[in-house]
């Protein structure tokens, strides 16, 4: 198992016409979401737009929460559908999706046929146990608040907005604290 504590610091941010995007994780490493080649894509933006169009991603599906503030979708012109924090929503990249509401996202793109995965929500206050795909990647992402999490025999505190990279991953990790926590889970 690697366990890898991720900070602001570490992360990537670039624009995007509605806002900006802060690129949390991508595998291969390496890889360059512009070039689309990347086998998954972890990310979290800001919508500065009370309207705006995802960008077309036709060979990814995808699951989306906002972290704070509501967000409405549509899909290929489609019911309205209301998204309140830490909810969670998957679609297909290869949909025409509009959104109104501005708000921050967390975002997990994974290569259709080429990867699954899952994004859960948890709000510890105390002690938990979350279940891991064994030997696979996952990242947790802390929203609000701290948490000390322990991973096989090591132990790593995240602060909010901090991130903790997952390879090889035990069954499970134990997380103490209070927070609000997204944890993301990508497999073959």
């Amino acid at each position: 198992m690697t366990l890898t504590h991720l900070t602001p610091a570490d992360y990537v941010t670039t624009q995007w016409s509605s806002g900006a995007t802060t690129q949390l994780a991508i595998a291969p490493k390496g890889a360059v979401y512009a070039d689309r080649d990347f086998l998954w894509r972890l990310s979290s933006a800001t919508v500065e737009l009370d309207e705006s169009d995802f960008t077309p991603l036709p060979a990814y599906n995808r699951l989306i929460s906002t972290l704070r503030g509501d967000m409405v979708l549509a899909h290929n012109g489609g019911e309205r559908l209301t998204l309140h924090p830490y909810e969670i929503h998957d679609f297909s990249g290869a949909d025409d999706t509009h959104s109104w509401g501005r708000c921050t996202d967390f975002n997990l793109m994974l290569r259709r046929g080429q990867c699954r995965g899952c994004v859960t929500a948890h709000f510890p206050h105390g002690t938990e146990t979350l279940a891991l795909h064994a030997g696979e990647t996952a990242l947790l992402f802390c929203g609000e608040g701290s948490v000390t999490l322990h991973a096989g025999t090591e132990t790593l505190t995240l602060a909010a907005h901090e991130s903790a990279l997952i390879e090889d991953a035990p069954a499970q990790l134990t997380v103490e604290g209070s927070a609000k926590l997204m944890l993301a889970q990508m497999y073959r």
